[in-house]
């Protein structure tokens, strides 16, 4: 297991993480880095395999890693998901909202299986996660909730299912936020732009090539981002960094918010 390349290797020490889609991708990244800060790290996916082979890695490293199935789109299994964690560690410090999924289509072509599957997945198990979770929160006297959303502020051309769930996501935050203060629960967001990972790569080939043909005219920064700058965002909300932020979406898109898209229309 890598050091950080950013943090001091105690910021997180001790402090328990519970990541949902911490198998693969941006999941496993937030994974690695937390785990390299001395968190106690929680996993939750439905593909064991790849859960697995994370544990182990961390596990090898020293680190504490408690991993089970999950299902973030059943009440029932997010519940007992989080009750497990909480039962294990005593307490989650951090939850980090990274499970999520989505297809490229028209909006004319999706059906209601496939928005029901979308919204499902990155709105409704956004949520179930989070009342799961901060529930234990407010009996402990506090936490962090971070939920990993995506660039949609100027429309999401082809992925109108996960902008609508992401956009809503971006607004419980904010709603969150305010409500859950007094409880000293901190509520944030993380909007990765295009990045380079196992998630991208899931796309049709057409797509990807034309992401990848346009990016040095849609993004400022004229590069994809890494995954490692999505955890090191989600590290510095979770630290004493984040200590007065709440409410908040970051952006770590390269600028391209304010410019445009290179997803094609």
């Amino acid at each position: 297991m890598r050091a950080s390349e950013v943090f001091r290797p105690d910021l997180l020490k001790d402090r328990v993480v519970a990541v949902t889609g911490g198998g693969s991708g941006i999941g496993r990244a937030i994974v690695l880095e937390c785990a390299a800060l001395g968190a106690k790290m929680a996993i939750g996916a439905r593909k064991q395999e790849r859960l697995a082979e994370t544990a182990a890695e961390l596990e090898a490293g020293g680190a504490a890693c408690y991993h089970a199935p999950l299902d973030i789109r059943d009440e029932d299994s997010v519940a007992a998901w989080v009750d497990g964690v909480h039962a294990h560690y005593g307490r989650i410090d951090v939850l980090v909202n990274n499970a999520g999924g989505q297809f490229p289509s028209n909006a004319l072509d999706i059906r209601p299986k496939g928005w029901r599957a979308v919204i499902d997945t990155n709105l409704n198990g956004t949520w179930f996660m989070t009342q799961a979770a901060a529930r234990h929160m407010v009996r402990d006297g506090g936490g962090r909730i971070i939920s990993i959303v995506a660039n949609m502020w100027r429309g999401f051309p082809g992925m109108a299912h996960t902008g609508a769930a992401r956009a809503a996501v971006d607004n419980l935050t904010k709603t969150l936020a305010l409500e859950w203060a007094k409880h000293g629960i901190l509520v944030n967001a993380v909007a990765p732009g295009v990045i380079q990972s196992t998630g991208l790569d899931t796309y049709p080939e057409e797509v990807r090539t034309a992401v990848i043909s346009q990016m040095h005219t849609c993004i400022p920064l004229k590069r994809l981002g890494r995954v490692e700058d999505v955890a090191w965002a989600v590290v510095y909300l979770a630290g004493p960094g984040g200590d007065f932020v709440t409410g908040e979406t970051f952006c770590v898109d390269g600028g391209q918010a304010h410019w445009g898209t290179p997803f094609p229309i």
